[in-house]
């Protein structure tokens, strides 16, 4: 485990990094924004491109491993948004915390890190997984948010979350490379040196974009952080792996880079959904904080135990 830890501790070192440099005004708010849209839109972009182009269809569609991280996610967004409603909170508050009980920084962290830690093989897997995450739980929280508001489902409503899927720059990247791969259609060495230097900024940039947008989040409501965070760093990734290992049978590989990325704090995204709906954005914003915190522990703990280290 001390050899993960060690082998993880640059990644959140950067994070760190970056936390430092927001934190001291050295790096500003509009700053980090800049970066978060670089890394996003290009440099994160051309990572997912490069791999989905390179690898085979075959080897990253898995419907045995989308049933099992569908099922244990699902299984913990119901138990968040249970324990909400328990609390007497609205369906859009209740919405938001289950989004911080399952949603972690698969794109930013695990994509940079995963890969790196566990071979590039793991690339498939974490594609299936984020596109899980895009497309039907960033799509349900739109809807159930919106739909709440206005008290009933609508063609808006499905508009919103048809134009969110279409304008997400890692759906598209992710989308252009399977078909690329799908067509087997050859990576001139040029596009490939191309995609290889801007996606080898994403690793970096996203891990400092982490940290200096960390630098403006607060510890507040910190029992409810603590509660999120229990949810994502434990409860999420363990029951992705009851579901991966005992349910679905998933390939033991494969079942250990859902897990390891299931471990991920939760994601900045969340946030910002939080902050466009104006419901309880500090709420997540210490989610986040405490998560990401805790997780420089636990990220290794799953790591290790997935790869028998």
């Amino acid at each position: 485990m001390i050899a993960i830890f060690l082998k993880t501790l640059p990644f959140f070192a950067i994070i760190g990094l970056g936390y430092i440099a927001g934190r001291t005004r050295f790096f500003s708010a509009e700053a980090t924004a800049y970066l978060t849209k670089f890394v996003f839109f290009f440099a994160l972009s051309a990572m997912i491109f490069r791999f989905a182009a390179n690898l085979p269809l075959a080897e990253v569609w898995d419907g045995r491993l989308i049933a099992a991280y569908l099922w244990g996610t699902a299984f913990v967004y119901v138990i968040a948004t249970a324990v909400a409603f328990v609390r007497k909170l609205d369906i859009a508050t209740a919405a938001i915390e289950a989004q911080c009980a399952v949603i972690g920084n698969i794109g930013f962290l695990g994509i940079p890190m995963l890969t790196l830690l566990l071979g590039e093989a793991a690339i498939g897997p974490i594609m299936m997984m984020l596109a899980v995450d895009l497309i039907v739980f960033s799509s349900l929280i739109v809807i159930l948010i919106t739909g709440s508001r206005d008290g009933k489902m609508s063609f808006s409503i499905l508009k919103i979350v048809g134009l969110g899927l279409v304008k997400n720059p890692m759906i598209v990247a992710m989308s252009l490379g399977l078909f690329w791969s799908g067509f087997s259609i050859p990576i001139p060495t040029p596009m490939n040196d191309f995609l290889a230097i801007l996606g080898g900024a994403a690793t970096p940039g996203a891990l400092f974009a982490i940290g200096a947008s960390l630098a403006s989040k607060s510890a507040e409501r910190i029992e409810v952080a603590g509660w999120l965070t229990f949810c994502k760093l434990a409860l999420h990734p363990a029951f992705v792996a009851f579901a991966a290992i005992y349910l679905f049978s998933v390939d033991s590989y494969s079942a250990g880079v859902m897990i390891s990325a299931a471990a991920l704090p939760v994601a900045g995204n969340v946030y910002m959904l939080a902050q466009h709906y104006g419901v309880a954005p500090q709420r997540v914003s210490a989610a986040i904080l405490v998560s990401t915190a805790i997780s420089i522990v636990t990220v290794s703990v799953v790591i290790a135990w997935v790869t028998g280290a």
